[in-house]
């Protein structure tokens, strides 16, 4: 029988080098946008040479991809915070909760704007925040499930990855068009969000027992 190999992960000193090449690629997403994002101009931000970029990194896309999976390792983490189950009195307190994290993400991380809600036009880039979205697509479910008893969902559609992509086309327009998320066009966002999910998930669901 083939064994197939395990990745590993990288040493503590490759990957403090890693995290040094991505927080530097971050501030410069953050200032600059994607277009002006280089290999040296991250290494001289870094403080180390291009060589050790491209030992990393082989070209910008695969840093931007990166740096996309970092900001949805952060999305993933709001969604694993606990939630007060005795405070929720409908299935939308919980979306609420779910946008608002996401939303603080947004407003604090510049380069996560830049990243998932401006148009870049990356194939790189917007295939790997599709594959991820899937990922929290999963999630979402799993969270929405342990608090209500959910009805049969389709097979075919992923009903709560779409829900969050359908709300990132809302704060998208509001970044392109005034350089961050409003406070109306977030809410317009997680409408957009309540709206999808409304289509599969009837008015009201049963909460599961602690």
């Amino acid at each position: 029988m083939t064994r197939t190999a395990t990745p590993r992960k990288p040493r503590a000193r490759s990957q403090a080098r890693i995290d040094s090449i991505l927080d530097a690629a971050r501030t410069l997403l953050a200032a600059e946008g994607v277009a002006s994002l280089s290999i040296y101009s991250v290494a001289e931000r870094a403080g180390i040479p291009p060589s050790s970029v491209y030992h990393f990194f082989a070209s910008v896309p695969a840093l931007l991809q990166g740096l996309t999976a970092d900001v949805h390792a952060a999305f993933r983490a709001c969604l694993q915070v606990p939630i007060d189950h005795a405070r929720l009195n409908h299935w939308h307190d919980l979306s609420r909760q779910v946008e608002q994290r996401m939303l603080t993400i947004y407003s604090q991380d510049a380069a996560a704007r830049q990243l998932i809600l401006a148009q870049h036009g990356l194939t790189e880039v917007i295939q790997a925040d599709r594959q991820h979205d899937l990922e929290l697509g999963e999630l979402l479910h799993k969270l929405f499930a342990r608090h209500f008893e959910l009805p049969a969902l389709p097979h075919d559609v992923d009903v709560f990855a779409l829900a969050m992509e359908l709300g990132d086309r809302v704060y998208a327009r509001s970044v392109q068009q005034h350089g961050q998320i409003t406070p109306r066009m977030a809410e317009e966002g997680m409408r957009v969000f309540d709206a999808y999910l409304g289509l599969y998930l009837p008015p009201y669901l049963p909460k599961r027992s602690d």
